[in-house]
């Protein structure tokens, strides 16, 4: 027997004549209405005469509702939002808090006192946490008995009830409509809302006391709430966001309002319009060739490149040879200077989340619908230290691994704006900027990666990563940073004469191709799925790490088509990236340093269960302290860093036995 009620209006068409498809089909509360006349009211005569009001409303302008409730005695008003996609937790609680510092602002500005209202009970706030029925209902009564219900598709705001706009509204008086839309009014309220309660609008800052908000209250009073997600965009909201994409793109080339905020259209600034419209998607299509687009799409198992279905079983000769190539460039390190054992684990490290980040969009996505942390996909990486660390031609040939080519950005179109619009361009294969001094990088780049949530909103899957190249001139990097980036700091290099010589690069990314990165999309794509749908239990105790998956299937390849791997060829898990001892490796590695050539540097007061550290400059000094974790409650004072004595030994594993200086303070 077929599932009759989860059968489509096309299915429905193919049923057998004996099923009786409307027995089970799901039915609509339909208000049956007649025609009386239409008149001409103003908004106050509409509503006046009346001494309650229930309503619901979505976008609403908070400035009306507060001149409407002057009107009544007692007033509740749920409040919607068409703007909250998926309705999971995170915006929620977004709307909720913005909503109730909108609300809180402008009272101020009216200089009306919502606080004294709450208390005395003649008004109450509900906002939604889940999504509401789209009705815009008004329902008023008086203490003579009088009801009055006004619905159809006016919000609550002067543009609705002024006038200005097309609305329909429409409105019935009696007991009758008045019971009926009430019970659907408090069946919402019930099961849909939280309430706004004084101490909401009196905090400072919604979002430093997040425990006020609306969804926090009903949580301490319930002691539960269930938030369900919406988990598949609907076709409108689907167009809603093709919608608004073109709008973004439309945007550069729409003339500006003049000072009254009006646009005068003629026909030649739509001849004008049309052509910068040519002229961008142009210039749209040349950065697509020069930044191709990688697509992977775990749930159908298959991967684009230009829009082209990429050939995911190479040729184990094929894969063979990009693996020995690939090997045959990491050798190439052991001639380098300094620590070059350091530079090959983590060019590997970074090599596995390079070759990972197209998954990390979907991730991220899957993580945001699912009330899970989206640390865990990072979507920046950073490579910098000393030069003629080979850097520049590293993000090359992995690149050329990816998809056959070498692209990359110079470091003085980087902006903000500018990484924001490639992202809409590019997909996938990470954008590469080029050799960013530290100048760039404090002004444009630690801002771009502290708002890492492009695409969130969009619910995007498809855009790339950005990686950022730098020398030694980047001094320090702050922890918001380095909680959100793939670092990879290398100290090791060739001579002048020695970069000149060889020619290691220049083969390999002549000779390699993309069978090895085609062979790991496969093997990814049939994991990747997995790791999505682990997102959607609520009994998971971590976030997935897609990068330890990644790590294996970059092992299982290399050990199936080369035998023998080297040391540096491992698993990796986040820990590997984003453990205090791997973030704070520069301040490990110069403190131990110190305390094996420069003890003198140190004092200790044991008392005070302190470590103090002169680093000889107060921005040597600033350059260790970001990278100490907390536990080490560390401060500066000019050249010194005063550390808990205790953390640190933990920390940096060094024991700081006073008995080496007893001339040190008691």
């Amino acid at each position: 027997m077929p599932d009759i009620e989860n059968l489509s209006l096309f299915e429905e068409e193919t049923l057998p004549e004996n099923i009786d498809v409307t027995a089970s089909r799901p039915h609509l509360d339909v208000v049956k209405m007649e025609y009386a006349g239409c008149e001409s009211l103003t908004w106050q005569e509409l509503f006046s005469g009346f001494d309650s009001l229930h309503a619901i409303t979505y976008s609403s302008g908070i400035g009306f509702v507060y001149r409407l409730l002057e009107k009544f005695k007692i007033a509740e008003i749920i409040f919607g939002c068409d703007d909250v996609i998926s309705y999971s937790l995170q915006e929620v609680m977004a709307y909720q808090c913005k909503l109730i510092e909108r609300m809180r602002n402008t009272a101020s500005k009216m200089k009306m006192d919502l606080v004294t209202r709450i208390e005395d009970q003649s008004l109450r706030f509900y906002v939604a946490r889940t999504i509401l029925s789209h009705e815009k209902i008004y329902l008023l009564s008086a203490e003579d008995g009088r009801k009055r219900v006004i619905m159809g598709s006016a919000n609550m705001s002067f543009s609705a009830f002024s006038g200005r706009q097309r609305e329909n509204i429409c409105y019935i008086d009696g007991d009758q409509a008045y019971e009926w839309y009430m019970g659907c009014y408090l069946d919402l309220k019930e099961n849909s809302t939280d309430q706004i309660i004084k101490e909401s609008l009196l905090c400072a800052d919604s979002e430093e006391n997040l425990e006020e908000l609306p969804i926090a209250r009903t949580v301490h009073t319930k002691k539960a709430v269930v938030v369900q997600p919406v988990e598949a965009q609907n076709e409108e909201v689907i167009f809603a966001l093709d919608v608004k994409n073109m709008v973004a793109q439309l945007k550069p080339s729409v003339p500006r309002p003049d000072k009254k905020g009006k646009i005068l259209l003629t026909p030649e600034k739509v001849k004008t319009i049309h052509r910068q419209v040519v002229a961008n998607k142009t210039k749209e299509s040349e950065l697509r060739s020069e930044y191709p687009k990688l697509d992977v799409y775990p749930d159908e198992g298959y991967a684009e490149l230009n829009g082209k279905k990429l050939d995911l079983n190479p040729s184990s000769e094929e894969i063979a040879s990009d693996v020995s190539l690939f090997f045959r460039y990491m050798e190439g390190y052991e001639k380098f200077h300094g620590d070059v054992d350091g530079l090959q684990h983590r060019y590997f490290e970074f090599a596995n989340w390079f070759f990972c980040s197209p998954f990390m969009g979907c991730m991220r996505d899957m993580a945001v619908r699912y009330n899970q942390n989206t640390l865990p996909y990072p979507v920046f990486g950073l490579v910098y230290g000393q030069s003629k660390a080979g850097k520049t031609s590293f993000l090359e040939t992995l690149l050329k691994m990816m998809i056959g080519q070498k692209t990359k950005l110079s470091a003085p179109d980087f902006t903000r704006s500018s990484i924001e619009n490639l992202k809409r361009t590019v997909h996938g294969a990470p954008i590469i900027v080029d050799d960013l001094t530290n100048t760039r990088f404090n002004q444009h780049a630690i801002e771009t990666i502290k708002n890492d949530d492009f695409g969130v909103s969009d619910h995007l899957t498809q855009y790339p990563a950005v990686v950022i190249s730098a020398n030694e001139d980047v001094k320090a990097v702050a922890p918001e940073v380095i909680r959100r980036t793939v670092i990879c700091r290398v100290q090791a290099g060739l001579t002048n004469t020695e970069v000149m010589k060889s020619s290691v690069v220049r083969i390999v990314q002549r000779e390699v191709g993309t069978a090895f990165y085609r062979e790991y999309l496969r093997r990814m794509l049939e994991i990747v799925p997995d790791l999505m749908e682990q997102m959607k239990s609520d009994s998971s105790e971590s976030a997935p790490d897609i990068l330890e998956v990644s790590s294996r299937v970059l092992v299982d390849i290399f050990t199936e088509y080369h035998g023998t791997v080297p040391p540096y060829i491992r698993a990796l898990t986040l820990e590997d990236y984003f453990s205090e001892k791997v973030t704070g490796s520069y301040a490990i590695k110069t403190i131990r340093s110190a305390w094996e050539t420069s003890r003198s540097s140190f004092e200790i007061i044991t008392g005070a269960n302190e470590l103090r550290y002169n680093a000889g400059a107060p921005w040597e000094a600033d350059r260790i302290l970001k990278e100490l974790p907390e536990t080490l409650e560390a401060h500066k004072s000019r050249d010194w860093l005063v550390m808990n004595l205790a953390a640190a030994k933990d920390f940096f594993g060094i024991d700081f036995k006073k008995r080496f200086f007893s001339w040190f303070k008691k």
